[in-house]
């Protein structure tokens, strides 16, 4: 069985990860905590569920998703992961964080660069990986399907959702990613969004890089950002 539990952290309202199965190893994707009480929260609810971190992971490297990248590996002494294309983000984090009037410590370099011939396995699990950029020029999507056989348990409320992707910064509910950001480019997101996600089942929840969770069908049904791309490529 999988679980799933949602942080939000920081000013830009991020939404942090932590996955795990009943092996007790866990993974955390985007950590976000800025804030010393922000890595107190984590810290807490990794403790007090007797969690094993065994990975970090990145969507992608805007800053809002890798603030607590630093306290994560050194805190738990896990592998970190992000594609190739993600690494000038990374690197230029102290910088960045200057353009925000933030005081930012640099991020670990990744133990692996991966993409989407790799998997992500940590316990019973394993995760695909998308890449889906025009976000950022490497964002990827953690997909996980166990063919509707397990139970996935969300901020404690266990649901029969046995298909999720965490989207990162790709899509969202009734939205999509900026694509005005340096690596950013309208075109090919939408393009990942179509090829990718948009070929998923209905019933696949999303977890986004900000916002309420949503499904792949809803957001082909409402979402207006698809609706109109999709009228304009008739």
């Amino acid at each position: 069985m999988i679980q799933l539990h949602q942080f939000i952290f920081n000013d830009f309202q991020e939404n942090t990860y932590v996955l795990w199965d009943e092996t007790n190893e866990c993974i955390v994707i985007d950590p976000g905590c800025y804030y010393e009480e922000e890595r107190n929260d984590l810290q807490k609810f990794i403790e007090g569920k007797n969690l094993k971190p065994v990975l970090l992971l990145n969507t992608h490297c805007h800053i809002d998703h890798v603030f607590g990248n630093k306290w994560v590996k050194e805190k738990y002494k896990v592998p970190f992961y992000c594609n190739q294309k993600e690494l000038y983000l990374l690197n230029a984090l102290e910088a960045t964080g200057k353009m925000y009037g933030m005081h930012v410590a640099p991020s670990p370099q990744p133990d692996r660069l991966i993409d989407e011939s790799d998997e992500i396995k940590f316990g019973n699990t394993t995760l695909k990986i998308f890449f889906t950029p025009g976000h950022s020029a490497g964002s990827v999507c953690f997909y996980y399907d166990e063919n509707n056989t397990n139970t996935v348990s969300y901020s404690g409320l266990s649901t029969q959702d046995s298909r999720l992707i965490i989207s990162g910064d790709v899509l969202f509910q009734n939205s999509i990613g900026r694509f005005d950001l340096p690596g950013g480019d309208y075109e090919t997101l939408m393009q990942s969004i179509f090829n990718k996600l948009m070929i998923l089942p209905d019933e696949v929840k999303v977890y986004s890089g900000h916002g309420p969770a949503t499904t792949i069908g809803v957001e082909r049904r409402n979402n207006p950002f698809l609706l109109e791309y999709a009228e304009a490529k008739k």
